[in-house]
């Protein structure tokens, strides 16, 4: 590893309202690729709709199943990825492109993998363990978890988790807001994509943070809809997350990755 490789790549600085185009120009690739990219956010709607399930007959998992499946999302999108990738190429991206994104997955986008998903199954526990031990009461109902963990649980209970699940989100976020399509782009280490990544975030925090709003903000609206909005926020969401890179990484001098 060179020097060079151990520093984060240049990033641009881009205008606040920025994460709006970024839209626009997810859901105008969603349309171009409108086979495949609905095909990725059923999936996501029934990997949602199976925690759903599970939670149904084991509320103590309920807090931690929904935030530790939102963590590991941005490499849920790698297909997504590339089919914006081949659109900027003025190719016509099919499924078959999808599916050989992951097929060719690189050692570092595996390993950020493992570690998101590592991430997600400590968050997990972590909130099996608040509501198991510090609830006073039985959790067999959404009324009860809502009742004894949100409303009448120990007073500090319910912030704690709110505060830990903000900062591990925050930092995954800054970890991984632009790292996974670069590293399906370019030839690079999983450490310089994640420095990357966290300077990009760093560099602008306005417009990153209405970035990340929107984000939740969709996943909220999905979970509300019984998962049914994943169907077409994950795709969005997707593809923006492509041009987000592309506005902000300068990839210049930099591999690309075949």
């Amino acid at each position: 590893m060179t020097n060079d490789d151990r520093e984060p790549l240049p990033v641009r600085t881009i205008e606040f309202a920025r994460p709006f185009e970024w839209l626009a120009q997810g859901w105008r690739d969603f349309g171009r690729a409108f086979g495949p990219s609905l095909l990725h956010g059923f999936i996501v709607m029934l990997g949602g709709l199976a925690i759903l399930t599970v939670a149904l007959h084991a509320w103590p998992i309920l807090p931690g199943a929904f935030s530790g499946f939102v963590l590991i999302g941005p490499i849920l999108a790698t297909g997504l990825y590339e089919l914006s990738r081949r659109l900027a190429r003025n190719e016509n991206p099919r499924l078959a492109h999808a599916v050989g994104a992951w097929r060719r997955g690189t050692r570092a986008l595996v390993w950020l993998g493992i570690w998101l998903a590592i991430a997600a199954t400590l968050w997990v526990a972590l909130s099996v363990v608040l509501v198991w031990n510090f609830v006073d009461a039985p959790v067999a109902t959404l009324e009860d978890f809502l009742r004894h963990f949100v409303v009448m649980s120990r007073w500090w209970v319910f912030p704690l988790w709110v505060l830990a699940g903000a900062l591990g989100a925050a930092v995954v976020f800054a970890a991984t807001a632009v790292s996974v399509p670069l590293l399906l782009d370019r030839r690079v280490p999983l450490r310089r994509a994640i420095l990357t990544s966290v300077r990009a975030v760093g560099e602008n925090p306005g417009a990153m943070a209405l970035w990340a709003a929107l984000v939740m903000a969709a996943i909220a609206l999905s979970i509300l809809t019984l998962m049914a909005g994943f169907a077409f926020a994950v795709p969005v969401i997707g593809h923006a997350t492509w041009h987000a890179y592309r506005d902000l990484v300068d990839t210049d001098g930099v591999p690309p990755r075949e």
